[in-house]
């Protein structure tokens, strides 16, 4: 079938749903699969986040991935099946407002949009100390990754270029992301491949054990899990791959630019779940089997780095490169996918300033001044740099704990605003099923739909209470996840200030104007 009569077919279907063709429709599926993947970007997320899963699990921990790949497999399913039957700008916005109706959809996008923003933010400020690593190894500067004004300039540079990138056209996003896959790529099995040909120190064995984390004395964070590792470790441990799966779902945030959508959208979501999973387990393992024979601690001390120091120098900058590109891949999807939320809440007049802020660039056919707002947006959230109190600050009922960057906690929070948007559109689609909605896309789940909804829906109310449940600042949760009741609190604030919003301005009644 010629592209061409795809593209008549993709905008027949755009204009069923009421809309018409604006943005660009230029990406591949492989082009919508790579933004996919590089938002879910396993680099980043283990690169990131791996120390607190093998303090919180120990090698052990590793298992609870292909769970968490297995469950979060439903959901693409789901959301699949709604990017075929709605294959539009908004994607999650977009699912719940049809099945559920406007209002319900409404809340969806504020949560999601706002979570796809503190994303911006708090993923890019993990490229801060590689940047700085790199920098002080290659131009013998003494940068400190810990520095406000480091951190706040980095950061910056970083959220300005992906906005430029961004702003250029959808084929830029798509060769940007192309990019980021292929060094996802080479730093999962290449890092994988170069450690095993360096020797690793532990036999497949060594990844059913604990290293004794269970228990509060042998637990290199020091917090306490009564000695009971299934019901207290591993509860904990798993958020450190919970954490990392999702982004997929951005596939569907770009179906308006993609061709054949309705097919390629759900086949990107699962891909991207899929390659995810074997590359994270990968890179996982290899990190695990590395560990030096005198035991987790000085990794915990030390990070994913130096695990790498046994490798020749040039072979560390290179997979240091490495892990920049992949951040950067992954700030600019997140932000592209930000961005075609505030689009598409614009087009319905959902938003203050929308007839602006749809606005379509003549020349590059992007939503260039939605972009704008996924860029002043993560910067005002980099203001939170700022927030590092050097003693416990109590506050009402609860403290927010020394030493931790308010930016660095609004990852929790972004992780949860994204579980929560996933629990509502599953939920809506569950409902609209119940309805007696009748799946008319490309890709339908067919007499699986029920069972497929109901586990997803299930999987992510456990998940997200898991992330968000106020735990006390020495257990395991508290002290290395949601900081107590802070992750709580911060969704709580985005919901009410959402409701209130919505209960004055009532977006949801705006006319459009396509």
């Amino acid at each position: 079938m010629s592209t061409n009569h795809l593209e008549s077919n993709d905008n027949d279907r755009l204009s069923a749903l009421g809309y018409r063709q604006e943005l660009s429709r230029v990406l591949s599926h492989f082009d919508n699969f790579s933004v996919a993947f590089s938002y879910l970007s396993p680099m980043v997320g283990i690169y990131s986040i791996f120390v607190i899963g093998l303090g919180a699990g120990g090698p052990r921990y590793i298992w609870t991935l292909p769970i968490v790949v297995a469950l979060m497999t439903l959901v693409s399913l789901v959301f699949g099946e709604l990017a075929s039957e709605y294959p539009l700008s908004g994607a999650l916005y977009q699912y719940g407002k049809f099945n559920v109706g406007s209002r319900y959809g409404w809340f969806v996008g504020w949560i999601y949009g706002f979570a796809l923003l503190a994303t911006v933010a708090s993923v890019d400020s993990g490229i801060v100390g590689y940047v700085t690593s790199l920098s002080n190894i290659w131009f013998k500067t003494t940068l400190d990754p810990s520095n406000h004004l480091t951190i706040f300039v980095i950061v910056g540079v970083v959220i300005i270029l992906s906005a430029f990138l961004n702003s250029v056209g959808a084929k830029i996003l798509g060769r940007v992301a192309h990019f980021g896959v292929y060094v996802e790529t080479i730093g999962t099995f290449g890092v994988f491949i170069a450690l095993a040909i360096h020797g690793f120190h532990h036999g497949l064995g060594y990844l059913f054990t604990t290293q004794g984390v269970e228990h509060l004395k042998t637990n290199p964070f020091a917090v306490n899990f009564g000695g009971n590792w299934w019901g207290g470790a591993a509860l904990v441990a798993v958020l450190a791959n919970v954490y990392i799966f999702y982004g997929f779902e951005s596939a569907g945030d770009i179906a308006e630019e993609t061709v054949d959508a309705h097919r390629q959208v759900p086949r990107a979501m699962r891909n991207a779940v899929w390659y995810g999973g074997i590359a994270s387990f990968i890179l996982i393992l290899g990190l695990l089997l590395a560990i030096p024979k005198s035991g987790i601690g000085a990794v915990i001390a030390g990070g994913v780095p130096s695990l790498l120091a046994v490798l020749p120098a040039w072979l560390q900058d290179f997979f240091l490169v490495m892990v920049i590109i992949a951040f950067f891949s992954c700030g600019t999807a997140v932000q592209g996918a930000g961005a075609r939320v505030v689009f598409a809440l614009a087009r319905d007049g959902a938003l203050p300033a929308s007839g602006a802020l749809r606005k379509v660039a003549a020349k590059h056919k992007t939503p260039r001044n939605a972009i704008v707002v996924g860029t002043i947006i993560p910067f005002l959230f980099l203001l939170l740099v700022l927030v590092n109190p050097s003693k416990p600050v109590h506050i009402l009922w609860f403290t927010y704990p020394a030493k931790v960057n308010a930016l660095f906690a609004l990852v929790s929070f972004a992780t949860s605003g994204i579980y929560l948007s996933f629990f509502l559109t599953v939920l809506g689609s569950l409902i609209a099923r119940l309805k007696g909605w009748q799946p008319a896309g490309s890709f339908k789940l067919g007499k699986w739909g029920y069972p497929v909804t109901i586990g997803a829906l299930a999987y992510l109310g456990l998940m997200l209470l898991n992330i968000v449940w106020p735990s006390s600042l020495s257990s395991g949760r508290g002290v290395l996840f949601n900081y107590g009741w802070i992750t709580l609190l911060v969704m709580a604030i985005i919901v009410v200030s959402g409701a209130l919003y919505e209960m004055f301005a009532r977006p949801d009644r705006k006319e459009k104007t396509n």
